[in-house]
């Protein structure tokens, strides 16, 4: 029984983190709180369902659609939203006009679909149960898993063995630095808003089809969690980010399970007190001091 819930909140857990990295990675370079993330993830989850009803393409190809898709919105978004007010205002205003992109992204969607629930097909994915000693393990359990492993790991490379990866990470040191070193610090934003929101999209597929479930409003309580996620992990750090989602997921299930279904969206916002109070900078996270 412990190692089943252990699973389910590794599963639930993936998605949390793919969602995080996205807070996390554009914190790390520009500072900003992007809570139109969450809306991101949503609409990927849709982007995902029209491929498969209107062209009948597999889970995977769904997914990857999607994550080109969101790539684009999330540049669009930065180019529109975020970098008319970077450097010539307060980040107040930035993080006023993320509160808006997400207000206006479900409300569009609303229009779109309405607010009723909808469901991917069932013959989507065909699920078969496999027993491992006590442990019941799904097919789609393993698909979520081990494409949400191959994501994180494909980024962490990116990141450290790329030329593009070693730009993300001299602007997130210093932005003027960096471009006086000739890096196109514009370019390396929309790039990083392109892979967090891809990440996001295939999160929001994988959960969509894994609890069949899917509304505009989805992406509100799963951006909120995945937040709390990469500020336990330590905001601004990629691992971080990972082990943050991974751990609140097994304590919202292991809640669920052992405590009650009724706390299931409070842990989240417990876990994210207990944090600030106890570790502010997270747990991979490293304390910054500014010299006056």
């Amino acid at each position: 029984m412990l190692l089943e819930q252990l699973l389910n909140g590794l599963t639930l857990g993936s998605s949390y983190a793919l969602i995080a990295l996205g807070y996390t990675m554009v914190y790390g370079i520009i500072q900003l709180i992007n809570f139109a993330h969450g809306e991101i993830y949503m609409i990927g989850a849709f982007a995902g369902l029209l491929l498969v009803t209107a062209f009948d393409v597999n889970i995977f190809v769904a997914i990857l659609g999607a994550m080109v898709f969101c790539m684009i919105l999330g540049m669009v978004i930065e180019r529109i939203a975020y970098r008319p007010l970077r450097g010539k205002s307060s980040r107040l205003s930035a993080l006023i006009s993320a509160i808006g992109v997400s207000i206006f992204l479900s409300t569009l969607m609303v229009l779109i679909r309405g607010t009723n629930t909808t469901r991917y097909p069932e013959d989507i994915i065909h699920q078969t149960t496999y027993t491992i000693g006590s442990i019941d393990i799904s097919s789609l359990q393993i698909v979520i898993l081990l494409l949400s492993a191959c994501l994180m790991i494909a980024l962490q490379l990116m990141i450290r063995r790329t030329r593009i990866g070693k730009a993300m990470r001299a602007c997130s040191q210093d932005l003027d630095a960096a471009a006086l070193m000739g890096i196109n610090v514009n370019r390396i934003i929309a790039f990083t808003f392109a892979v967090g929101s891809a990440l996001a999209a295939a999160g929001g597929v994988m959960v969509a089809v894994y609890y069949n479930a899917l509304w505009p409003y989805m992406g509100t309580m799963a951006g909120l969690k995945a937040f709390c996620a990469a500020v336990l992990g330590g905001i601004g750090s990629i691992p971080g980010a990972m082990l943050g989602g991974l751990s609140l997921g097994v304590m919202e299930i292991m809640g669920v399970a052992y405590i009650s279904s009724s706390y299931k969206d409070a842990i989240a916002f417990a876990v994210l007190i207990l944090v600030l109070l106890i570790r502010p900078q997270g747990i991979l996270g490293q304390k910054i001091s500014k010299k006056v």
